[in-house]
């Protein structure tokens, strides 16, 4: 005798569909996030992301605290009877310059100008990278032999002279700056494009996305772009900590943030004038050790963005 109704059956086969549906309903970025929370050296370099960018955001509440502004200069209590900065006290958390100016707030709005050049810089040239990439590797023929080349001219330009002479001419500024970093910075990322691009175009779902007479430029954007997100999200997450480190060396070399602005770069920059650092070693330290934390963090969440979002990498795989 048979036990199982019709009406159980109907019962039974629902319920194991919903549980399939809910099995496929764990999105791809689900599943990175759990492959991401596995890696112990990812949550904590998000969590000092966060921390540094809480700290920059923050900067006019540590000022107001204080009561030190970042170019304010305190003579008589920054700087000791023989004109030499004093080290961290009760009233300086982190000492201060050679000009008796508080190091714990300049690093604060240092810390702004470091990450708004980065994500900024980083931004556009990711935009730009990509655009050029995605059409040398799509049309190939002409173009892509153009744009090709092009890519390899902008790689083998040397950044200091092209920043030097750059700043030579029009000024050091902010500005400047970003777009010096920007025009270094895109080739990379187009390279990795145009690659992946190449690969893609010959794929399948863009063949079938031809024939039913759909445009170029709406099978890039449609159909490629969507399946270059894990190398646009790791570069781009690589690329902030390079272009940080690119503005704290054109201001450390006077070709970036004009004084008295701070800037991490400049900030190292005072401590190298006149050896400052042999008697007020805080002054290369705090800032030294700013950008070395910013840099590693971001460094160490890119490698974990790429293990997360790339099941086939070692890491990705055992997860």
């Amino acid at each position: 005798m048979n036990v199982f109704s019709k009406e159980t059956m109907t019962l039974v086969l629902p319920s194991r569909g919903a549980e399939k549906a809910a099995k496929a309903a764990k999105s791809s970025w689900h599943l990175t996030l759990q492959r991401l929370r596995r890696d112990p050296a990812s949550i904590v370099s998000a969590i000092l992301i966060v921390l540094i960018v809480l700290f920059a955001v923050g900067a006019p509440l540590i000022a107001q605290w204080t009561g030190h502004g970042p170019t304010q200069q305190f003579r008589e209590t920054g700087l000791s009877a023989a004109g030499m900065p004093v080290g961290p006290n009760g009233e300086f958390l982190l000492g201060t310059d050679q000009l008796g100016r508080d190091v714990l707030v300049r690093l604060a709005y240092g810390a702004r100008v470091s990450l708004l050049v980065g994500v900024v810089a980083s931004l556009a040239a990711a935009t730009i990278g990509i655009l050029i990439g995605m059409t040398a590797g799509f049309a190939g023929g002409v173009v892509d032999t153009v744009l090709s080349r092009l890519i390899d001219l902008v790689m083998s330009v040397p950044f200091l002279l092209v920043a030097i002479a750059t700043v030579s001419v029009l000024g050091p500024s902010l500005q400047l700056s970003i777009w010096v970093i920007v025009f270094f910075s895109w080739a990379g990322l187009a390279r990795v494009i145009r690659g992946q691009v190449l690969a893609l175009r010959e794929r399948e779902f863009v063949e079938t996305a031809r024939s039913i007479g759909q445009s170029g430029v709406a099978t890039m954007f449609r159909d490629v772009l969507p399946n270059l997100v894990v190398p646009i999200v790791v570069y781009t997450t690589l690329m902030i900590p390079a272009a940080i480190v690119f503005e704290a060396t054109l201001s450390f070399l006077g070709l970036g943030i004009v004084p008295p602005t701070p800037s991490w770069g400049n900030m190292l920059a005072d401590a190298a004038n006149g050896s400052m650092y042999m008697v007020a070693p805080w002054m290369v330290l705090v800032p030294g050790l700013a950008l070395l934390a910013l840099t590693l963090t971001f460094n160490l969440l890119g490698d974990g963005l790429r293990d997360a979002l790339d099941p086939s990498s070692m890491k990705g795989a055992r997860a």
